[in-house]
This record gives structure tokens, C-alpha cells and sequence, in this order.
């Protein structure tokens, strides 16, 4: 196993979930990024569509 991995939080998935899922496959969080998903409107204006969260988690021993 690697002793980092990342998780992304999926479209229709709680940060609660994912959570789970790190600790099922024996890793511990340790890091949270998060980083806006912007939308271009036809007038050239920005818009957030979504922000992305993605946990990288560290082994457990």
C-alpha cells in the first residue's frame, strides 16, 4: 500500500462519507484542499459552479 493517497470528495457524497471511506481503506486524514470550479457565462463573466474537496490521508500503522 502506498503511504499517501488521495481521496476526492465525489459528486453526490458528504465529507462524512468520504471520510469513512479513508478510514476503511486504513488511512488517517491529514490534509484538506479545496479549490473552486468556476463557470464561464456567455458574457465572459466568471460564477462558481462548485467548490472540489480532496483529502490526502496518511497510512495507518
Amino acid at each position: 500500500m502506498k503511504k499517501q493517497q488521495k481521496f476526492k470528495v465525489e459528486e453526490n457524497e458528504s465529507i462524512q462519507d468520504c471520510l469513512g471511506r479513508m478510514r476503511e481503506a486504513g488511512y488517517t486524514p491529514v490534509k484538506r484542499f479545496e479549490k473552486p470550479v468556476y463557470k464561464e457565462n456567455k458574457d465572459g463573466s466568471l460564477e462558481v459552479l462548485k467548490q472540489e474537496i480532496e483529502f490526502i490521508g496518511k497510512l495507518q500503522e
